[in-house]
């Protein structure tokens, strides 16, 4: 049994996480981590793939990367905005530019967080679960 299937068994309210990221080494690590903590990832390599996993599966949360080729995170981020379906599902931005212009930036755009690369996995996982319960709590009658 794979560890995604063992999480699957084990998580019946299973939260989806969409990662977007053009850099398969960092993809992949951040989908492994993801899995291991009990999460349904889905993974894109680029912004118009991840328009597309978002509007089909409706994930609980995305994971943006800033930077990717054919589009990038802040106009992958504004198009999700836009669209009735995606514009209430919370958008993290993972990125190496640490800029405050470039915070602010995705912060305006309607990112939920903005982590900067390299990020710890623990790091990650309890930025996920703050922004997921505090989502669910929001959501309640």
């Amino acid at each position: 049994m794979t560890l995604l299937a063992h999480t699957e068994l084990m998580m019946p309210d299973q939260k989806k996480v969409l990662v977007v990221e053009d850099e398969p080494d960092i993809r992949n690590l951040i989908a492994f981590a993801l899995e291991y903590a009990g999460y349904k990832v889905l993974v894109s390599a680029d912004g118009e793939d991840a328009l597309r996993q978002a509007d089909e599966e409706l994930p609980d949360l995305i994971l943006l990367d800033v930077k990717m080729p054919r589009m990038d995170g802040y106009e992958a981020c504004q198009l999700l905005r836009a669209k009735h379906s995606t514009k209430d599902i919370p958008v993290v931005f993972l990125s190496a530019r640490g800029q405050d212009s470039e915070i602010q930036r995705g912060l305006e755009l309607g990112a939920e967080e903005y982590i900067l690369k390299p990020f710890a996995p623990d790091e990650l996982y309890r930025r996920v679960g703050a922004i997921l319960e505090r989502r669910k709590r929001q959501q309640k009658p």
